[in-house]
């Protein structure tokens, strides 16, 4: 069974100005502890953490050390490791924002599926400064006041969804704001947030739209608002390359094109430039050209890549890049796997172990799922 990194980082500062009746942390750190007021945030973070002890054996988070993270990961018996480049040494006892902002760096550096992060809006800030583009993240609120929407609505919540999503739940991805209250203009009695950005997080992902009676999602709608949402965004002079199955068939149906049920179709500014080619074809009409790649999943199997679709060739996947690559998929197509994971056998193993853990799924216009990923 494949092994689930996830981020984490505890700001152990967070929350300690509330009892101390500061409004907030931010700089007042020093004067909070001195007042003898006991750090929360691991405790916080213990209670999202519990709710994935019995999945120990399938997870590995990397972390800052120290009270970022280590410590308490030690003490209760996960596997951790320590991003590239840094060791035990690093972790001091006051933490700082550049701390947070580094750790966000090197977390994405190691590829990690979903970085967990336990502090206030302050710590969301952070995260919000180094987090790149899609990067997925979870609030785990531990700060004294959470204006932003990024943070699970409380620890334990925080822990389940993360179960969730190792377990292949359901899991969509939405935008979260980032505010902050000034904490200076608080202590003088004047109530003032500002909007520091978004950032990429994990919501449940059931079935919520799409309907059409008995909460059951209708296939003929969702693939009319994929359609929709790829028209939207077609990209000009970017060549499109549909795999085989019904669901790209039938997105590429929605949009008025001709394609091949069972083959791999090349599309180019809203046209079939090439129908049902081979890996040579293929290969040749990606060369030197932007290029997306849109794949589906098997029902029942989950397979990709390797199944029924071998003109996705390693060499053809490595010229597109798996940036460049699409999983399309309904919530319903998703359900008949039932938890497991989709799967990767493209025959070179290299490739498919530089397949992220999770991959972001279309199903619906413009609502994207995270889906744990599995390599023969």
């Amino acid at each position: 069974m494949a092994v689930f990194h996830i981020g984490l980082i505890i700001n152990p500062l967070a929350g300690l100005g509330g009892p101390a009746g500061f409004k907030g942390s931010d700089g007042m750190a020093d004067e909070a502890l001195a007042l003898g007021i006991e750090p929360k945030a691991a405790l916080r973070t213990r209670v999202a953490l519990e709710c994935l002890l019995e999945l120990r054996d399938r997870l590995q988070f990397v972390t800052y050390p120290g009270a970022m993270g280590a410590d308490l990961l030690a003490e209760m018996g996960f596997s951790y490791r320590l991003p590239a480049g840094l060791d035990a040494d690093a972790a001091h006892a006051l933490t700082t924002a550049d701390d947070t902002r580094k750790a966000v760096e090197l977390l994405q550096d190691a590829n990690v599926a979903l970085i967990l992060f336990a502090g206030g809006d302050g710590t969301a800030r952070d995260v919000s400064a180094a987090a790149r583009e899609g990067q997925p993240v979870l609030g785990i609120p531990a700060g004294v006041k959470i204006q932003s929407g990024v943070y699970a609505i409380s620890p334990r919540a925080a822990g389940e969804l993360t179960r969730r999503l190792v377990e292949g739940g359901l899991v969509r991805l939405a935008r979260g704001e980032v505010r902050d209250i000034d904490e200076a203009a608080l202590r003088g009695g004047k109530v003032a947030a500002r909007w520091y950005g978004e950032l990429t997080v994990p919501e449940e992902g059931g079935f919520v739209q799409q309907v059409k009676q008995g909460g059951v999602e209708s296939e003929e709608l969702v693939l009319s608002d994929l359609a929709a949402w790829l028209e939207d965004t077609w990209e000009t002079d970017v060549r499109y390359v549909f795999g085989p199955g019904s669901t790209l068939h039938g997105l590429a149906g929605n949009l008025g094109l001709n394609t091949t049920l069972l083959g791999v179709d090349v599309i180019e500014n809203g046209a079939v430039l090439a129908a049902d080619v081979n890996e040579m074809q293929l290969y040749e009409l990606i060369a030197e050209h932007p290029v997306r790649l849109l794949v589906t999943a098997i029902g029942g199997q989950g397979h990709i890549l390797g199944r029924g679709n071998q003109q996705l060739s390693p060499r053809v996947v490595r010229a597109i890049g798996l940036d460049n690559l699409r999983v399309v998929a309904t919530k319903r197509k998703l359900a008949t796997l039932q938890g497991r994971a989709l799967l990767v056998d493209s025959g070179d193993i290299a490739l498919d172990e530089a397949f992220p853990d999770v991959v972001k799924v279309w199903a619906g216009y413009r609502e994207e799922l995270l889906y744990p990923v599995e390599h023969g």
